[in-house]
Order: C-alpha cells, then structure tokens, then sequence
C-alpha cells in the first residue's frame, strides 16, 4: 500500500487505513478471513499447496457474491473500478492533461 495515492487518486476512493490490533474497524477483512477459513484452517502451511490451488480458492471467493457488496461479487465491483479508472484516464487525455508513471 506504500502507493495507495495513486488508484485512490484514479479512482476517487479514499483509502482508508485502520489501526492495528482493532479487528471492529475492517469488518469486511474479517469476514473475507472468515470466508477463507471455508478452504483454509488458520495455522495452515501456504507452502504445501500449488499457485493453481490457492489461485483456485481465489476465484471462488471472488465470485461469491456479498451482502455487503449489494450481493455483487468482488469480481464485478473491481471491473467495475477499474473501467471507471480507464475511462477517467482516458478523459484526463481527450484534454491534454498527461500524467507521469
């Protein structure tokens, strides 16, 4: 996140940063942990499985819908971002304005 300026800049999204040790602030990170739990015990060795496996759990989760989300998925909620981002970048262009990377 050492860059996080420049998507929530794109975006309009404020970025938001919750204090550590305070599991009530990032209600959505613990039910996601929660979710994962569904395919993964706490204390289990990432190692022992292959990028296919762990990609695999991904898109499962990442195409469960959420209440939270307006029972979107988190899939459809990033494409969703991430066409809003283009299509700003691509006005900023139309006006000339250029932006260094």
């Amino acid at each position: 996140m050492a860059r996080h300026r420049e998507p929530a800049a794109l975006t309009g999204l404020r970025v938001y940063f919750a204090d550590p040790h305070a599991p009530w602030r990032r209600g959505s990170n613990g039910n996601t942990n929660g979710l994962l739990r569904q395919y993964l015990a706490r204390s289990t060795d990432l190692s022992v499985f292959s990028h296919a496996e762990l990609d695999a759990i991904a898109i499962r989760l990442n195409s469960r819908p959420r209440r939270a989300l307006g029972f979107a998925t988190p899939d459809e909620v990033f494409s969703g971002l991430v066409d809003k981002a283009a299509n700003a970048v691509t006005a900023r262009n139309a006006e000339g304005v250029r932006y260094e990377t």
